[in-house]
């Protein structure tokens, strides 16, 4: 069996962005956020605007409003500024919700992967029912590799063993859940962050749309070892991931 992984997504130091994404939702969703800021930076710029403009017309230096306007209330300026900002909200809500239902939405899995979260590991079951007689049901547990086991290029605190193998190019539905507390299982290049709750399963549906090793981490406080919990996953296409 063999993989070619040749990209690392993985944090980098004093990083500000996105990783890069693997998946269309976290394509969507990067999309979604530049679109956001755009509008949030024309805001930003005209509230600014205003508030230079009354500090720099309204100073106790030099006062211009000695015959102030008696004039309480404008309809037709109430009506304005609670139109254009519920427009904006609704141009806002429609991709919003359209990335929402995209990210529930699960189309014909090819492959089951059961994610437990523990205190302080995470253990898989993958199953692929078309190819049960080639892949049959797989479980192991993927602990974190202490910092005295790196190798040169690890990165410390996010490299797990055995990694999670995941095919591209396929619809992969994860169920999520905990043996003990709350975890949290989170992959940012995938755009995952499902909560894994004793007693429920939690769905998300996944296709990764290139190869490459992707890093994550539990993102609920779990423990007294919470910090120790990495994800690790080898995504190869499908003949290699057999």
């Amino acid at each position: 069996m063999m993989f070619l992984a040749i990209l690392c997504d993985a944090p980098r130091p004093w990083q500000i962005f996105f990783q890069d994404p693997a998946t269309i939702t976290m394509n969507s969703l990067i999309d979604l956020h530049h679109d956001i800021m755009f509008f949030l930076i024309l805001i930003i710029i005209f509230v600014a605007y205003f508030l230079v403009k009354i500090l720099t017309d309204f100073t106790f230096k030099e006062v211009n409003n000695e015959l102030p306007s008696s004039l309480t209330h404008n309809t037709f300026i109430e009506i304005i500024w609670t139109t254009i900002p519920s427009v904006i909200l609704f141009i806002i809500a429609i991709p919003s919700f359209s990335l929402l239902y995209l990210m529930d939405e699960l189309k014909h899995p090819e492959v089951t992967l059961k994610v437990i979260g523990h205190q302080w590991y995470w253990s898989y079951e993958y199953h692929d029912p078309k190819f049960e007689e080639v892949l049959p049901m797989l479980e192991h547990e993927s602990r974190m590799i202490s910092e005295d086991d790196l190798t040169v290029g690890s990165f410390r605190l996010l490299e797990a063993e055995p990694s999670l193998l995941l095919p591209t190019d396929t619809n992969i539905r994860i169920l999520i859940t905990s043996d003990d507390v709350l975890h949290s299982w989170a992959v940012p290049s995938f755009a995952i962050k499902m909560d894994a709750v004793p007693g429920r399963l939690n769905q998300v549906f996944l296709n990764i749309s290139r190869p490459g090793v992707f890093y994550g981490q539990c993102s609920e406080i779990c423990g007294i070892n919470h910090a120790f919990m990495p994800i690790t996953i080898v995504a190869n296409n499908f003949r290699d991931y057999l």
